[in-house]
């Protein structure tokens, strides 16, 4: 039994297909079905049922992944310990990243990032905050960056930055006139929104959770992409509300549709988060440290009201 073996194993089970597995392991998919064969004529089980599509654990292989994950995190901690004992930044370095900051962040910090520190190998992967918990607990990322809070007490959270809402309201709204939006005249019927799994969109049913409008829309819309809703918005089809980092690269005539909250304006807190048992905490302090820098400059609010993603029951 070798740590490629369970390494291996563990891919197809997240994957649940060989070929992908492979792919994302790096290797041909003969040489990982070989090693994953001999791994199971060692243990004279089966971990998989191939005959299933997609590809499912057996029951036994359901406990062997298992012990095979903390198998791997723990030869995997081994040479962590030895790259935080030297104060070493390389290596690989997995991080996830919600939808609704991907595209504003990540330009901000990754070029930078890249040249401070050429010996780390990152690799970014766009999740929703449900998957980017269940891959930090499973060992899958080492840190991401999402909205927060998240009250999980396996997860850290070190704030980033404190992410302002702001409202795009066309010219024919009943909002456009006025030059501060109010939280009380927000009606959650009346706001063209993420689809579900955005926590951005639980964060805006949480701040009208409140209001009791009735509504007069004859229908609802939901988009994926905060794009989708500008134009549909600037269509008139409805008022959105935009993460304040989504506002800067609209042109002057859109721009001319923005509305701030009056103070404390509502606000997104944006995290960076990790594990308890991490150990990769000089690359956790490098990455945070180099999205300090480029923060600062585009984001200068702190008096706000923190709307939790958490959809309140």
């Amino acid at each position: 039994m070798t740590i490629t073996q369970l390494k291996y194993t563990l891919a197809v089970a997240e994957y649940k297909n060989f070929t992908i597995a492979a792919e994302h392991c790096f290797v041909t998919q003969p040489t990982l079905s070989m090693q994953i064969q001999k791994l199971e004529e060692e243990l004279d089980a089966k971990i998989f049922n191939r005959s299933k599509k997609p590809i499912e654990l057996t029951e036994v292989g359901k406990r062997i992944v298992e012990q095979a994950k903390v198998i791997v995190d723990e030869s995997n901690r081994i040479i962590d310990i030895v790259h935080q004992q030297k104060g070493y930044i390389g290596g690989e370095f997995r991080v996830g990243i919600i939808p609704t900051i991907m595209p504003t962040l990540l330009p901000m910090f990754l070029k930078t990032f890249s040249k401070n520190y050429p010996k780390v190998k990152l690799i970014i992967e766009e999740l929703t905050t449900e998957e980017i918990v269940r891959k930090l607990m499973d060992g899958y990322i080492d840190a991401a960056i999402a909205a927060t809070p998240l009250e999980n007490e396996a997860i850290k959270e070190r704030v980033l930055y404190y992410e302002p809402f702001v409202g795009l309201v066309p010219s024919e709204h009943r909002l456009f006139n006025q030059k501060k939006l109010k939280i009380d005249d927000l009606e959650v019927d009346d706001i063209l929104l993420l689809e579900d799994g955005h926590c951005f969109k639980d964060s805006v049913i949480n701040l009208c959770r409140t209001n009791k409008r009735s509504a007069t829309h004859h229908f609802q819309l939901e988009s994926g992409s905060f794009d989708t809703l500008i134009k549909l918005s600037k269509d008139g089809l409805g008022m959105t509300l935009l993460p304040y980092l989504n506002t800067l690269d609209l042109n002057d005539r859109d721009k001319a549709h923005l509305r701030e909250f009056e103070t404390p304006p509502p606000a997104r807190e944006v995290s960076l988060i990790y594990h308890k048992s991490q150990l990769k905490m000089q690359l956790i302090e490098a990455l945070k440290t180099t999205i300090d820098s480029v923060i600062r400059g585009a984001i200068a609010f702190s008096d706000v009201e923190i709307i939790s993603p958490l959809q309140k029951k």
